[in-house]
This record gives structure tokens, C-alpha cells and sequence, in this order.
């Protein structure tokens, strides 16, 4: 008999306290906030110089298969030297391989971390704030002369919202407190404004 009381006086409560709701652009956040470009920039330029030295490897290996071409099929030497090639190619593909790896890994784990900050941002704003809801959009304009962009801006969760209503600048400011950026990659990038 009590029960029922408790439960209409609680969904009473919750009918008078408006609902707040914001929104967040998180894939913003991830190509314009310093510390975290400079992040994946690290990652980048790992990438750039592993590709230095695989083309240095792959030159390595061309020019011993040069080499084998002068020598006579079913000779010692061929024969030895076919074996290192193999060899060479073999240990190649699986260095290439692990290497791959090991950076995809390392740009997730960076996408990772940064998301869980992000959340820890949006959700301290959010308690600050007294928001009950924070949507994720994405505040790309449409280029009509775009395909790819225009199918995004079309299925966009959401149509509108009130610029008020986006947090976006707040997580930004947040996110400067927790994760530093190297001053050379923030400088030589940059970052955008938001309006």
C-alpha cells in the first residue's frame, strides 16, 4: 500500500527537476586538441622512420636477388644464396608484420586513454553542471561537393542544437589540465578555435 505512495511521489520529484542535456563532438576533440595530436604525431613519425628503414631492407633484399640472377642455377653458391634470400624475405615479412602491430596497438591505446579522459571530462562538467544526458555529435559541416561528407551530415543523430548546449570548448579546457602536449608538435599545428 506504501509502495505505490513512494513510487508517485519519486516520479513526482523527477517530472518538476528539468533535464539537462548537452553535447560533445568528440571526433573534434581527438584532431584538435594538442596534447593529443602530438600523441599521434609521436606515433607517425615512429611509422615514418620504420618505413625509412623497411625501404632500406627492401633494397637489401632486391639486391640479393640481383646477385642470385648472376650466379648458375644448382650451384653451391645459388643454391646458398637462395636459402639467405628466403631467409631474408621470410624474417621481412614477420619484422613487417610485428612492427605493423606494435603500432596499431600503440595509436589504440593512445585513442583509448584519451577516450577514457574525454569521459572523465564530459562526466565532471556534467556533475558540475547538473547534466543528465551528454550526446555525442559531430559539428562537421556538409560539403555538397562531398559525397562522403554529405551522407555523414545526413545521418547525424542530431539535427540541431542550441550552441549553448555543447561542452565541447569545456572538455577541451579540461582535457588541457590532464594531458600535456610537446610545445614543438602544439606550436608547428596549431589549434582551432571553436566559435
Amino acid at each position: 500500500m506504501l509502495a505505490p505512495c513512494l513510487l508517485t511521489g519519486t516520479a513526482s520529484a523527477q517530472e518538476s527537476a528539468p533535464h539537462r542535456v548537452a553535447v560533445v563532438d568528440v571526433a573534434y576533440i581527438f584532431k584538435n586538441h594538442p596534447g593529443i595530436k602530438a600523441q599521434v604525431a609521436k606515433v607517425e613519425g615512429d611509422l615514418k622512420a620504420y618505413d625509412a628503414e623497411l625501404k632500406q631492407k627492401r633494397e637489401q633484399l632486391q639486391n640479393t636477388a640481383a646477385k642470385l640472377k648472376t650466379l648458375s642455377p644448382g650451384s653451391p653458391e645459388y643454391a646458398q644464396l637462395e636459402e639467405q634470400l628466403a631467409s631474408m624475405d621470410s624474417k621481412l615479412r614477420l619484422d613487417m608484420a610485428r612492427k605493423r602491430k606494435e603500432l596499431a596497438d600503440a595509436e589504440a591505446k593512445i585513442y583509448y586513454d584519451n577516450y577514457q579522459q574525454i569521459a572523465a571530462g564530459v562526466k565532471f562538467l556534467a556533475n558540475h553542471y547538473k547534466i543528465n544526458l551528454v550526446l555525442r555529435y559531430n559539428s562537421e559541416e556538409m560539403n555538397k561537393d562531398q559525397g562522403e561528407s554529405v551522407i555523414r551530415g545526413v545521418m547525424k543523430n542530431i539535427v540541431y542544437h542550441d550552441a549553448a548546449l555543447d561542452m565541447t570548448p569545456g572538455v577541451i579546457q579540461y582535457l588541457d589540465k590532464v594531458i600535456k602536449a610537446d610545445p614543438a608538435i602544439a606550436g608547428r599545428n596549431g589549434t582551432t578555435q571553436r566559435q
